[in-house]
């Protein structure tokens, strides 16, 4: 443990982005490099990236990471190249839903939105919604899933839209009421 705290002092965020050429996430997937430790970042839960306690405040570099992050079985979110493998803390989803475009209507209604990190993602089959309510707060704590384990968290003004779009599955009282994207009926939580 102590080897990899000492190497993590030579970590440059401003290198892994150096390393990282293409648009849009990369297939990390595919990489399995060695765990080279912990780097000082931290993505709030406001979707804000903080690298040593300062907001990263250039979008560009924050997208470049976004493209480079993974949720491992650990449950531990990295930063991942080809050749190294960064721990960071994630506080709570490590994008955040700000916008959302909707098309349609009923069964025919599809729901997209927009990341935090420029990502586009359509609620459908591989991109569900989920509405949990946070078990220490109760409030409500509606997420969509983005890619290979990673979500995002619908900010409130999305969220509150949804609920105005809120319809019951089969259009008859006493049916569970969620929104419909497309396809697939996505259920509020009671």
């Amino acid at each position: 443990m102590t080897e990899n705290k000492a190497r993590t002092s030579d970590i440059d965020p401003f290198e892994l982005v150096r390393r990282i050429k293409s648009r849009g996430p990369a297939p990390v997937h595919l990489w399995d490099p060695p765990f080279c430790g912990d780097m000082d970042l931290r993505i709030a839960r406001d979707g804000t990236w903080f690298h040593e306690g300062t907001p990263i405040r250039r979008p560009a570099m924050v997208r470049l990471f976004a493209s480079i992050l993974r949720l491992d079985s650990d449950r531990c979110y990295y930063l991942v190249t080809p050749v190294e493998k960064v721990r960071i803390q994630v506080e709570d989803c490590p994008f955040v839903v700000i916008a959302m475009e909707v098309e349609g209507s009923g069964c025919s209604q599809v729901l997209q939105f927009e990341s935090n990190t420029d990502e586009t993602i359509i609620a459908g089959e591989d991109h569900r919604i989920v509405f949990e309510t946070d078990a220490i707060t109760a409030e409500p704590h509606p997420i969509v899933h983005v890619r290979s384990g990673l979500n995002a968290l619908l900010n409130r003004p999305v969220f509150y839209r949804l609920v105005d779009l809120a319809q019951t599955r089969n259009g008859r009282p006493g049916d569970s009421l969620g929104v419909w994207s497309a396809g697939e009926f996505f259920e509020l939580s009671p």
